[in-house]
């Protein structure tokens, strides 16, 4: 009887046991599956969050190109235009070179002659290089364009190639400054000297060209020739008006007819005694041909007579 009541305890104690260990093991196991997909579920997330970002990248790398360096251009422009009056265009330009924030380096104008009868104009304008289309633009309005042509010349190379010059020159200014500080002899100082001032002169020139060029490529230079489209001859004059220009020169004629023969007459004044010494020897030489010629010559004529 003690048995039997002894083993259903036994049996009871182990099987509660052995579902302890089970259900110890299952949560031992599901705690360490949780702590291993978190740290994997963390490392995911950075890793979506480094290719979201990688892609952003490259989407904006995608949208914006690569940006070039502008070229370094000088630009020049000539027009040629037919125009009812020549001065009121000059005007009309003037003020567009002012709203265009240019200058006037050049004005030419030339008055109608015989072989060109028409008024022309030559007008050099400067303008800065982002205003030269719309200058072109406003100047075509004025009249009949006749030519247009714009030309180019890229200086890019020689910019980049004054500045590299420039910068090296400027360090062997800075390292020639050393050595001079350091020089110990008068001669060593004097050489250097000498060789810190011929930099110093290159320097200045290549600085001096380098300034030129970007000066020319800022601003663009435009060449405008204006020409009348009508003769500007003047009509003929009337007859009262030819009549006094006809008396007008015949008076001027004459006067200067007198004074030049009263200028004559000086010049023989103080020419008097040489012409007076001319005139006794030219004289005194007939009077001597003449008494020597019949002893010199005689005919057979005169001494069948005598």
């Amino acid at each position: 009887m003690y048995t039997s009541t002894k083993l259903p305890r036994t049996s009871a104690l182990f099987i509660s046991a052995l579902l302890g260990g089970v259900i110890f093991t299952s949560c031992a196991s599901s705690d360490r599956s949780t702590n291993q997909s978190a740290p994997q579920m963390a490392g995911d997330g950075a890793a979506n969050q480094l290719s979201a970002r990688e892609s952003s990248l490259s989407q904006k790398a995608e949208a914006s190109p690569i940006a070039r360096s502008r070229p370094q251009l000088i630009k020049k422009a000539a027009i040629s235009l037919t125009v009812n009056s020549v001065d009121k265009t000059v005007d009309a330009v003037s003020q567009i070179i002012n709203q265009q924030q240019g200058d006037l380096i050049g004005l030419k104008q030339q008055q109608p002659k015989n072989d060109n009868p028409r008024y022309t104009a030559t007008i050099q304008l400067r303008i800065p290089e982002n205003r030269l289309e719309p200058t072109l633009e406003q100047l075509a309005k004025l009249g009949t364009v006749e030519s247009r042509n714009i030309t180019a010349e890229d200086v890019g190379d020689r910019l980049v190639d004054f500045q590299a010059r420039l910068t090296n020159l400027q360090k062997t200014e800075a390292n020639l400054q050393k050595i001079m500080d350091r020089a110990g002899s008068v001669r060593d100082v004097l050489s250097v000297a000498q060789e810190l001032s011929n930099v110093r002169q290159t320097i200045e020139q290549i600085d001096a060209q380098l300034k030129s060029l970007q000066n020319q490529v800022a601003y663009s230079t435009i060449t405008l020739n204006l020409e009348a489209a009508v003769s500007s001859t003047s009509p003929q004059p009337a007859l009262g008006l030819q009549v006094k220009e006809t008396w007008n020169n015949s008076t001027h004629s004459l006067s200067a007819f007198s004074v030049g023969l009263l200028k004559l007459g000086i010049w023989l004044i103080v020419y008097s005694p040489y012409l007076l010494i001319f005139a006794a020897l030219v004289y005194g030489f007939r009077r001597w041909r003449r008494t020597h010629s019949p002893r010199l010559t005689q005919t057979p004529e005169s001494t069948r007579s005598d």
